[in-house]
């Protein structure tokens, strides 16, 4: 899979590929807080098969965390393009971000739905994990 993207304003732009290692809703609180209220759809793509084209992200990690996530933003335009946690081997690209959101093809699963709102849909059928599985 190719695919590029970047954010509302234009000044930061990427490019990715590779097999995406995840494509999933998640509904975890912090991507709650980035989606509006809304659960955040990702696809995750091998960190060696990412790169910024234009630009460079901002970089937000939380200082109380014993292993915060990563997360990287335009700092014009605000909108979040990235996350990176700890250890784990993929980037996780927000599917907004993307310049053909289509190729997403929608989630494989739903994740930390431990968060998950009562007005949250999840759809019928789609395996449902309180945290990340396995």
């Amino acid at each position: 899979m190719e695919f590029t993207g970047g954010c509302y304003c234009g000044q930061v732009r990427y490019r990715a590929e590779g097999d995406p290692v995840l494509r999933a809703q998640c509904h975890c609180r912090e991507c709650q807080y980035i989606a509006g209220g809304s659960p955040n759809m990702l696809i995750a793509i091998p960190t060696e098969g990412f790169a910024y084209t234009e630009g460079e992200p901002k970089k937000f990690a939380r200082s109380d965390l014993e292993r915060p996530v990563t997360r990287e933003f335009c700092g014009n335009c605000g909108t979040h393009l990235t996350s990176r946690p700890p250890g784990f081997p993929a980037v996780i690209v927000k599917v907004g971000t993307m310049d053909d959101p289509t190729l997403f093809e929608g989630p494989d699963m739903a994740i930390f739905c431990m968060d998950k709102q009562s007005f949250h849909a999840i759809p019928e059928g789609l395996p449902a994990f309180e945290r990340f599985p396995g």
